[in-house]
């Protein structure tokens, strides 16, 4: 059944900082272009769904003490009735000839000359010729709002009977439009005078500290202009997307409105509400229209197109990827070490939202390790949706910024997500003083979401790199990344698993792991990467496939005619920079000579260093 005192928590934050004289001007940014509930006057009445323009003065209008004004580029300026149109016009026009409409009435009648009657016409001819000329002229129409918070607005109080102040509440739509951001040496002289405008309205004492309002909307505080976002007097509030809560709100409302019978749900509402995170009322509603025209309920699969159909449309395509792995830690070869310290540790920590939530993971090893393929089972084993972060940089002014914040609503509005980086250096860049600008803000803004407090527990960074010692140590330190795991070539036990699984075509010829041929395999595989078997096993399966009579032999042979790409020296060198950022001892191969073996290392890489490997 729909809750009909359902409301969004944005507007009693709103409410709030209007009430108590904060600020007079506040940007809405984030999730402004979805649906808002809206509930029905009557009993019994399901209410609708509106724009939030709409939602806004909707819950204003009803308020003899508050005139909602709404602006739109392109279009008339608009109040939400006839009488609160004339209210405006009739205080213009006092304000503008010094006596009220009735006065002004008697006047005109009294007038005898055409000097005289056009005098006494003149100020409402002005607001409606000015009313019309601002439709094309963005400019006029923010000096007119303007205009209009100077003008005393009264209104008789139904209670008292007494006149008292009328607050308006001007909404201007696509803000960022309006003003847009850019470097002011680049903006047109148009441009620069809606800034200067706005920069003396949002400042002038008079407004500041007086009842009247102005709410600027706009999807991202980054595409407006920061001379005016920055301004002390101006406040920013965050519409977030829906929670569980409002959406599964919005699932019983488009059931009880749009659906006769059976919502088209392949399992519960409950469910479907939790399944949907991500989405605003709007996808909601596509998707649930989408099922309702084909008569086939929504299926786990069409949720997860529509979550990364939305993902991508928020954020520049290409920049993130919707994951859901399917394979699992069963499928994994090897990492003895590493799937214990995933059983006994790591999963806990992982599903926790507690003090013991891991924050973050770094996983380093050379190239061709299986760093993406175990650590996607994992996530795959938690349940949790994987976000891909590929490319958040971009090369338009401004534009590196608005994905960061679009990003991060994303994030907030998740329950529990995974954020896998893989070649993390790439991805991230340092924060020193050779680094460009826009790099140094994405690495900052990044290791300060690991630290937000807001995002424990409910987002897990995954950071995955053959160049570990390249990322920055803020973002190595403790605190944010809680392990570094490294993922090396198999050896031991792992290594026969691995050898197992890459004959697994040619099984027949080898059978068990203790005679000649077993030993002769297991010499020719030596040094053998994951990358490596993977290759081979593939080599094997098309011999099979070419000739199912094959013999030891011939398997040797086509094992020597593999020739290894010259790389060796650089995984040598990313080996040994994962074990030196390693954060167990448990991890590495001999536990109990760790303190030993990094002095090793650490005269090997100077070594490698001093020859001119970089690990690129």
């Amino acid at each position: 059944m729909i809750d009909p005192k359902f409301d969004h928590a944005f507007r009693a934050q709103v409410n709030r900082v209007l009430n108590s004289g904060q600020s007079n001007s506040l940007v809405l940014s984030g999730n402004v272009h979805d649906l808002f509930y809206l509930p029905g006057k009557n009993e019994g009445d399901n209410g609708e769904y509106v724009s939030l323009t709409e939602y806004l003065a909707s819950k204003w209008s009803g308020r003899e003490d508050i005139m909602p004004i709404i602006y739109e580029p392109n279009r008339q300026i608009r109040f939400q009735n006839d009488a609160d149109k004339k209210k405006m016009r009739d205080a213009w026009v006092a304000a503008k000839s010094g006596m009220d409409s009735n006065t002004l009435a008697i006047q005109q009648l009294l007038a005898t000359t055409d000097m005289d009657r056009k005098k006494l016409e003149e100020p409402g001819a002005v607001f409606d010729r000015t009313m019309t000329m601002s439709v094309e002229r963005p400019a006029l129409a923010l000096q007119l709002l303007r205009a209009f918070c100077q003008t005393p607005v009264n209104f008789i109080d139904s209670k008292d009977k007494k006149e008292k102040p009328c607050r308006l509440i001007v909404i201007i739509e696509w803000a960022d439009m309006i003003l847009p951001e850019a470097e002011i040496s680049r903006l047109s002289e148009t441009d620069r005078l809606r800034l200067s405008i706005c920069q003396d309205w949002f400042s002038d004492p008079s407004f500041a500290h007086g009842r009247n309002a102005v709410l600027m909307l706009t999807e991202s505080v980054s595409l407006m202009n920061s001379r005016v976002t920055t301004l002390p007097q101006v406040l920013t509030i965050e519409i977030p997307s829906p929670d569980e809560t409002a959406r599964r709100h919005f699932i019983e409302w488009f059931e009880a409105t749009k659906v006769t019978g059976v919502l088209p749900v392949y399992s519960t509402k409950d469910a479907l509400a939790e399944a949907t995170m991500a989405l605003n009322s709007q996808k909601l509603s596509q998707l649930l229209k989408g099922a309702l025209h084909d008569k086939v309920p929504v299926a786990p699969k069409d949720v997860v197109v529509q979550i990364d159909d939305y993902i991508q449309s928020q954020l520049r395509k290409g920049t993130v990827e919707f994951k859901q792995p399917i394979h699992s830690i069963a499928d994994v070869v090897g990492c003895r070490k590493q799937k214990d310290l995933w059983e006994n540790e790591l999963y806990a920590r992982l599903i926790s939202t507690g003090k013991d939530a891991i924050t973050g993971i770094g996983v380093a090893g050379p190239i061709g390790g299986g760093k993406s393929f175990f650590f996607e089972a994992v996530a795959a084993a938690l349940g949790m949706p994987v976000l891909v972060l590929k490319n958040i940089r971009s090369q338009w002014f401004g534009q590196t910024d608005v994905i960061l914040e679009k990003l991060y609503r994303i994030l907030i509005s998740l329950p529990k997500v995974m954020i896998l980086v893989d070649e993390a250096d790439t991805v991230f860049g340092g924060v020193g003083p050779n680094v460009h600008d826009t790099e140094r803000r994405l690495t900052g803004t990044i290791q300060g979401w690991m630290s937000d407090p807001r995002l424990r527990g409910k987002v897990v960074w995954l950071l995955m790199s053959a160049r570990f010692h390249l990322l920055s140590p803020d973002m190595r330190r403790p605190g944010r990344l809680g392990i570094i795991i490294p993922m090396d070539d198999p050896i031991g036990a792992d290594f026969d698993d691995f050898v197992e699984l890459t004959l697994h075509p040619v099984k027949h010829l080898i059978p068990n792991r203790e005679g000649e041929e077993w030993g002769k395999i297991q010499a020719a595989l030596k040094g053998y990467s994951a990358g490596a078997f993977q290759l081979l096993k593939g080599e094997l399966d098309a011999l099979i496939i070419r000739k199912k009579d094959a013999t030891l032999e011939e398997v040797l042979g086509l094992i020597h005619d593999q020739l290894p790409a010259d790389i060796e020296t650089t995984r040598r060198y990313q080996l040994l920079q994962a074990y030196m950022n390693t954060t167990r001892r448990s991890l590495l191969p001999n536990p109990e000579h760790a303190d030993r073996d990094r002095e090793a290392w650490t005269k090997e890489l100077r070594v490698l260093e001093a020859q001119g490997v970089t690990g690129y």
